[in-house]
């Protein structure tokens, strides 16, 4: 085997490489402003240790004290008879002895203790005679012979009178019981756990749903064409107007029920029947013959019918939620909370029934515009290249007047009229450019768009931290656990929304081509395909997402967003590190549990 000649070129290239990495950790370590030297020094050190052995002594037991206090006088200055003081009486008993017993302002004196409780601590004080305030001289330790010194330096309290030096010592009596802190710590520790579990709850049931529509895999194959992207767009706020008023009106009719008890009971229980009816008469399972266009119509209008008495039902069940749950939690006491807590749920239907039928509203009309714009891509003529040119000039500047309007809401800039007259002509434009380039029954990948759009919205979501979210949080709902919740319930949503994709991207393609197979629609592919494939990782994510909820919900509380955060930022701001330690130790054991429940349920469901 020959050796190979060494190349110059190369061991320079290497030599500038190591050059280049020592610059630029050398200009690290100026930007980062390490000092060495401030490790080294002795006041630095002795904080640190100090610290340091405060949060090895967690302020979690503590004995009931019993405080001795041992005194003896002295005088400042000496008197000109000199001064002795009294002996001592019981020299069995903890007793001091100072000398000289008398000295002047600002002198050393040596105080000695004896028969002291053995291996205890607490304050030398000198107690003026004329004001009685303790004067703190030193801190004293009793060795294990029940004796203590101290040198100490008498203030500048010149008196006729004797003043008194005061040894306070504590010592321990009974058996240990846990502190206020520690009863604080579990308050607060089991706030973080549910906190974290709300938000968790609340990401996971948002997450689920919008993750398909960040799923390349499922959006890729959605395809449009420009008339019926540019159809969807002018007919979805349509629909939301249109669901917002039906729900208004739904709402309306329920109030004018809530009046009477009777009348609710017999809607809460006589309408779902009437649903079931309903539905079955028009929605049949299998037809002998095709129904009339008349028939169509009456069962079109039946099934709008009975949309109304749904929605009625939920805002009914909402108001009965309302009022039961506030009269359940009056009357239970010290378990009043269950009944608030329905109160709650009925709360939160009520407000978000309306928020539902209006997206329901878009979600119908859009399907709507999807069908008409695939029976006008079959025609052909003139008036069909027409109302694609038309249609795509009303999209485009539809689409740019509901970003503006995005757009002014943040900003709320001046001569908005100008600005939307130029935002309607630039969209129109542009979607006037757009018909040029397409023909009318040319499909567009319009999932995809939505599939971009998701995943930049849970980018953008992502990369602001749950701490920043808690304080926008905080100023809407107020200081506590609530806007905590929400803060990691939004960071929660955007997390495992792009988890979830990313599982429904990686699923097998097998089962999804022999579902579709059968002739099955999108929907039934999803649920009989998709669905069985994600529910073991979607789980594990799920369990993996409220472990790292319950350590972020340590931070937010920083900034007011509830939990043993604000405890713990609390302490330390005081120098309170004992009771710090305390709430540090309570966060890693929680989720050092949290960890080791979530690492059993994943092996057993996954």
């Amino acid at each position: 085997m020959k050796n190979k000649k060494p190349n110059p070129m190369r061991s320079f290239g290497t030599g500038l490489l190591v050059l280049l990495a020592l610059i630029i950790y050398a200009y690290g370590f100026q930007v980062t402003k390490v000092n060495l030297a401030e490790t080294k020094s002795e006041r630095r050190q002795e904080q640190l240790f100090r610290i340091l052995r405060a949060l090895a002594r967690p302020n979690i037991f503590a004995y009931e004290k019993e405080v001795f206090e041992v005194r003896v006088p002295v005088m400042i200055p000496c008197p000109a008879e000199g001064f002795t003081p009294p002996a001592v009486q019981n020299p069995d008993q903890p007793y001091m002895i100072v000398t000289p017993s008398c000295s002047d302002p600002r002198s050393k004196v040596l105080v000695q203790g004896f028969n002291f409780e053995p291996q205890t601590r607490g304050p030398l004080n000198l107690v003026p005679h004329e004001s009685g305030v303790n004067l703190q001289l030193a801190s004293i330790e009793v060795d294990r012979f029940g004796q203590f010194e101290a040198t100490v330096l008498l203030p500048n309290r010149p008196s006729e009178e004797s003043h008194e030096i005061v040894a306070i010592t504590r010592r321990n009596i009974g058996s240990p019981h846990l502190t206020k802190t520690a009863y604080d710590t579990w308050d607060k520790i089991v706030e973080t756990v549910f906190l974290a579990l709300l938000a968790t709850t609340l990401g996971v049931i948002i997450a689920i749903p919008l993750s398909f529509f960040a799923a390349r895999n499922l959006m890729k194959e959605i395809t449009s064409t420009l008339t019926g992207m540019s159809l969807s767009i002018l007919l979805i706020p349509i629909g939301l107007y249109i669901g917002a008023q039906f729900a208004s009106l739904a709402e309306w009719v329920s109030r004018t029920m809530v009046g009477n008890w009777l009348i609710v009971a017999v809607g809460i229980l006589g309408f779902p029947f009437l649903l079931t009816i309903g539905m079955r008469w028009a929605l049949p399972q299998q037809e002998t013959q095709t129904p009339s266009a008349g028939l169509k119509t009456i069962r079109l209008s039946t099934l709008f019918g009975l949309a109304f008495i749904f929605v009625l039902l939920l805002y009914l069940i909402s108001y009965l939620a309302l009022t039961a749950g506030s009269a359940l939690g009056d009357a239970l006491g010290n378990l009043g909370f269950l009944g608030f807590f329905v109160r709650d749920l009925g709360d939160i239907l009520n407000m978000l029934i309306k928020v539902v039928v209006a997206l329901a509203g878009a979600g119908v009309l859009s399907s709507m515009a999807g069908k008409w714009s695939e029976s006008l891509s079959r025609q052909k003529g003139p008036l069909v290249r027409l109302s694609h040119t038309v249609l795509a000039v009303l999209g485009g500047a539809t689409l740019a007047a509901l970003l503006l309007a995005v757009i002014y809401w943040l900003y709320q800039f001046r001569d908005a009229q100008l600005y939307f007259i130029y935002a309607i002509v630039i969209g129109g434009a542009l979607g006037l450019l757009a018909s040029v380039l397409t023909k009318p029954a040319s499909p567009l990948l319009s999932g995809l768009v939505v599939y971009y759009v998701a995943r930049t919205i849970f980018n953008a979501l992502r990369s602001v931290e749950a701490l920043v979210m808690a304080i926008v949080f905080v100023v809407w709902v107020g200081i506590g656990p609530f806007a905590g919740s929400l803060a990691l319930a939004l960071h929660t949503i955007a997390s495992l929304a792009k988890l979830y994709s990313e599982q429904v991207e990686s699923i097998m393609t097998g089962p999804l081509e022999a579902i579709r197979a059968t002739g099955a629609n999108r929907l039934q592919t999803i649920i009989y395909a998709v669905v069985p494939q994600i529910v073991p990782p979607y789980i594990s994510y799920t369990m993996y997402r409220w472990d790292i909820n319950v350590r972020m919900s340590t931070i937010i509380g920083f900034v007011g967003g509830g939990g043993i955060g604000f405890l713990l930022q609390q302490n330390i701001n005081l120098l309170n590190y004992r009771d710090a330690s305390a709430q540090m130790i309570a966060i890693a054991i929680v989720v050092s549990i949290m960890d080791y429940i979530s690492s059993v349920m994943r092996e057993k469901v996954v």
